[in-house]
C-alpha cells in the first residue's frame, strides 16, 4: 500500500467497519508514516479503554494481514486515543468534553479559555470570568466554529 491519501482513506474504511458495531466509539483521526507506523485515533462518548484499543488493534491487523496491503509484513499498528495534548477535531468530541475548561485558539490566534457550556454544528458556548475580585463578572460567549482555528482540553487538578 502507497503513503497517500488512498492508504488513510482505506484504513478509515476498515475501521468504520469495525465500529459499525458500535454507537459509542468513534475515530478522531489516522495517520501513516513513511516507516508504516500506522497510527490510528479514536475516542469514545463514555471513555476508551485499553480493552476497546487491544481488540480493535487485534481485529485490524489481522484484516490487513489478509488484505496482503503490506506483502512483507513490514507494517506496526498503534491504535489508542489521541491523549490530552492533542486538540478536538470532531464535533463529537467537543460534546464529549461539555463542561470541562478548554482553551480555544482564534483564527486571529488570540487564545480565550473557559468552561466549555455547550457546542453543536453552528457554535461553541464558553464560560470564562472577567475581572478580579469584586469586580469579577462571569461572561457566556457564543464562539462561531468558523471562527475557532483549534481548541484544547485543559487539565485541572
Amino acid at each position: 500500500m502507497t503513503q497517500d491519501t488512498t492508504s488513510i482513506q482505506a484504513i478509515e474504511t476498515l475501521i468504520g467497519q469495525l465500529l459499525a458495531e458500535t454507537e459509542d466509539t468513534f475515530l478522531v483521526s489516522v495517520r501513516i508514516k513513511p516507516t508504516n507506523n500506522i497510527k490510528v485515533f479514536l475516542d469514545a462518548d463514555s471513555g476508551l479503554n485499553i480493552d476497546k484499543c487491544v481488540k480493535i488493534n487485534r481485529a485490524m491487523h489481522r484484516i490487513i494481514e489478509e488484505k496482503g496491503w503490506y506483502p512483507d509484513g513490514n507494517f506496526s499498528l498503534e491504535v489508542s486515543s489521541p491523549g490530552v495534548e492533542e486538540p478536538l477535531k470532531n464535533f463529537r468530541q467537543y460534546k464529549k468534553n461539555i463542561g470541562r475548561k478548554v482553551a480555544l485558539t482564534l483564527n486571529d490566534d488570540t487564545i480565550q479559555e473557559g468552561r466549555l457550556l455547550g457546542a453543536d454544528e453552528n457554535l461553541v458556548q464558553l464560560e470564562y470570568t472577567e475581572g478580579k475580585n469584586k469586580k469579577a463578572v462571569t461572561v457566556v460567549k457564543e464562539i462561531p466554529f468558523d471562527q475557532v482555528k483549534q481548541t484544547i482540553v485543559l487539565i485541572e487538578f
